[in-house]
C-alpha cells in the first residue's frame, strides 16, 4: 500500500501501520523490540517496527504480514503453527525476510535465525516445520 502524509517525528512504524493504516497485522508486544511480533520488512530486511521512527521509513518499501504471498498463511494453518496468533505475523515476516535472503536453513539453523521472535504458547516445531515447507 502506497502513502503519504505527515507524521509526528516521534511516531512509530509500528503505530503508523496500526492506528493511521489500519493495517493490525503488526502486532505490539513489548514494544523493545525483544519479541518480534511487530516484524516488518524494510527494503526486504526485517526490522522491529516498534523501534522505528515513521519518519525514518519515508522513502523506503515497507512490508507488513499484510503484504506477504498468502502462501505462507495457509503453510501456517496446514501446520497449526499457532494457538493465540499473537506471534504470528512476527514469525510469517521474518520467515519472509529468510527466503529473501536466499537461505535454505536446515530445522536447527532456522531456529536460530527465528530467536529474535518469541511464541509463549506453541512451542517452535509447527512454526519450523511451516516455515521450511515455504522456503
Amino acid at each position: 500500500m502506497a502513502w503519504s502524509g505527515e507524521v509526528e517525528p516521534r511516531l512509530t512504524l509500528a503505530d503508523l501501520l496500526r492506528e493511521r493504516l489500519r493495517l493490525t497485522g503488526t502486532h505490539l508486544g513489548c514494544e523493545h523490540g525483544v519479541c518480534g511480533a511487530c516484524t516488518v520488512l524494510i527494503d526486504g530486511e526485517a526490522a522491529r517496527s516498534c523501534l522505528v521512527l515513521a519518519p525514518q521509513a519515508d522513502g523506503h518499501q515497507v512490508t507488513s504480514v499484510e503484504g506477504l504471498d498468502p502462501a505462507l498463511g495457509q503453510a501456517f494453518e496446514l501446520h497449526r503453527a499457532f494457538q493465540c496468533g499473537f506471534c504470528t505475523s512476527g514469525f510469517m515476516v521474518s520467515a519472509e525476510a529468510i527466503r529473501r535472503s536466499g537461505l535454505k536453513p536446515g530445522p536447527e539453523q532456522l531456529r536460530d535465525l527465528l530467536t529474535g521472535n518469541i511464541c509463549r504458547c506453541t512451542g517452535y516445531a509447527p512454526i519450523v516445520e511451516a516455515i521450511l515447507e515455504c522456503l
